[in-house]
């Protein structure tokens, strides 16, 4: 049932990690070019992707998009476990989009829909940072 959201619109589906997972499980997800260009780039494997969703936990929902942000892990026995977000994003019914996965700097940091959006278009460059006002109100440098 649809209701009217505040800004006029419909309220986006919210949707969880545990309503995804039969879609991964049975095979029903696109890997999108992100994906696949960063498991090139950073050497990890599609099979890395969904054992990390399979065992992972949602960091964020961002419902306006329709997608979320999951944090899993590499696993490679013994002891060995790599942090591994994945961005996916559930808009169509029938199938699960894996939009990309990276192996993230800071694991447990969330981020905003903004900076979200700046990791997927600008796939790892830093963005320029331009400081104003005073030099003494800089942030310290380490």
């Amino acid at each position: 049932m649809a209701v009217d959201w505040p800004r006029g619109g419909l309220m986006p589906r919210l949707r969880r990690l545990e309503d995804l997972l039969p879609h991964i499980r049975e095979g029903r997800y696109r890997l999108g070019p992100h994906a696949a260009k960063h498991m090139l780039q950073e050497g990890f494997r599609e099979q890395d992707i969904l054992s990390a969703l399979l065992w992972g936990r949602e960091l964020a929902i961002y419902p306006e998009d329709e997608r979320m942000l999951v944090l899993g892990y590499m696993v490679f026995p013994p002891r060995l476990r790599l942090p591994l977000h994945v961005v996916l994003e559930y808009s169509t019914p029938r199938h699960v989009d894996i939009v990309t996965a990276f192996i993230p700097r800071e694991p447990y940091r969330v981020y905003s829909r903004a900076r979200l959006a700046a990791l997927l278009r600008f796939d790892g460059a830093l963005e320029e940072v331009r400081w104003t006002g005073p030099k003494h109100l800089y942030p310290p440098w380490d």
